[in-house]
């Protein structure tokens, strides 16, 4: 049995490319939770009847998956009831559904007395068929505030509009790693041993190894100039959809779809599966398995299978106010996109 190669340190912090330059100027985007407002856009509502009790929350200071712990506890039951399309940032105030399966019964009527201390809040209560899946939302809207020189920054409101005109890399955000990449770390020790759903029972590091590999595939692109240009046998991602084709050839009408914004590029979440990338697509997934040998061997053992995201995403419902010693900026990203990708292009932050 040929033995499986080590998995490397990764770097730390990563030296992740932008796509439009540096940053403006030093600024602040999270000086309180409030300055961070996302509530979710599921794109569909609740039937009203049914066995799932589904609760329209708000929190703040807490992760989603503590509230559905703290929610589970709080209905009596067990976790594996609790239903939540997405994870929310936990440094910020968030508003999303929440699914409890209680077939004839009803939210305890001291429901957020039992939730203690919980910084929550139920906003709404309806009742729906079927459990709350993951990933089933569109989207997230978000208002943030930032602040500091880059408020002053007489193109601002300039390189905001050529963000959203063009859009910006489509990485995965710091949250996503953990503080001084920590996470990335221990998902690299669970791997190396074999990774195991009891070590990892939300997938959490899991997911934090492939965001990492789709990040240096993507910095590859942008520092060869391909990004967001497609290259032969590139995978294509309608936008806003999860439909793909394969690239053949890069010709003008492509480009012009490029362009609007209509498609875009994809790189690949590693995992086990044939990818159906070909020419100078497949060589970039080839540097990829030459650049981190032990981690692809890694995330192909553990059995999550191979998929694929857009290498590129734009703001939309974009909007710039000002306001006391700041700026808000409004807009709205599909399922999956970090906002903090957004501001990486804009501001100098150390968390960036």
């Amino acid at each position: 049995m040929t033995e499986a190669p080590a998995i490397a340190t990764p770097a730390w912090p990563p030296d992740w490319p932008r796509a439009h330059g540096a940053p403006l100027a030093p600024g602040d985007y999270r000086a309180a939770a409030e300055d961070f407002l996302v509530e979710e856009c599921l794109g569909f509502e609740p039937e009203g009847q049914g066995e799932h009790l589904w609760l329209w929350v708000e929190k703040r200071d807490l992760t989603t998956v503590e509230l559905a712990r703290r929610l589970a506890r709080a209905c009596d039951v067990s976790p594996r009831d609790i239903g939540y399309a997405g994870m929310k940032d936990r440094l910020a105030v968030t508003r999303q559904w929440l699914s409890v399966h209680l077939p004839g019964r009803e939210a305890p009527a001291d429901l957020e007395t039992r939730l203690g201390d919980t910084p929550a809040r139920v906003l709404a209560i309806s009742r729906h068929p079927r459990k709350l899946k993951r990933g089933v939302h569109r989207g997230n809207r978000f208002r943030l505030r930032i602040g500091g020189a880059v408020v002053d920054h007489p193109g601002l409101a300039e390189r905001w509009a050529v963000l959203c005109r063009e859009g910006v890399p489509n990485y995965f955000g710091p949250q996503r790693f953990g503080p001084e990449g920590r996470n990335l770390f221990r998902a690299c020790g669970i791997l190396a041993r074999g990774w195991r759903k009891r070590d990892d029972r939300q997938g959490v590091l899991l997911s934090c190894a492939r965001s990492y590999l789709f990040n240096e595939l993507l910095a590859r692109r942008l520092r060869q100039g391909d990004w967001p240009r497609p290259v032969p046998g590139d995978v294509m991602m309608l936008d806003g959809t999860r439909s793909q084709f394969v690239a053949d050839t890069v010709d003008d009408p492509l480009r012009s779809r490029i362009a609007r914004l209509d498609v875009h590029p994809t790189g690949v979440l590693w995992g086990e599966g044939r990818s159906v990338a070909a020419d100078d697509a497949a060589a970039y997934e080839r540097w990829l398995v030459e650049t981190h040998p032990g981690l692809c061997a890694a995330l192909t053992r553990s059995g999550v299978r191979l998929a694929r995201r857009a290498l590129r995403v734009a703001p939309t419902e974009a909007s710039l106010e000002a306001v006391d010693d700041g700026v808000v900026l409004g807009f709205a990203l599909p399922r999956g996109a970090f906002a903090t990708a957004v501001l990486r292009e804009l501001i100098a932050h150390p968390t960036l």
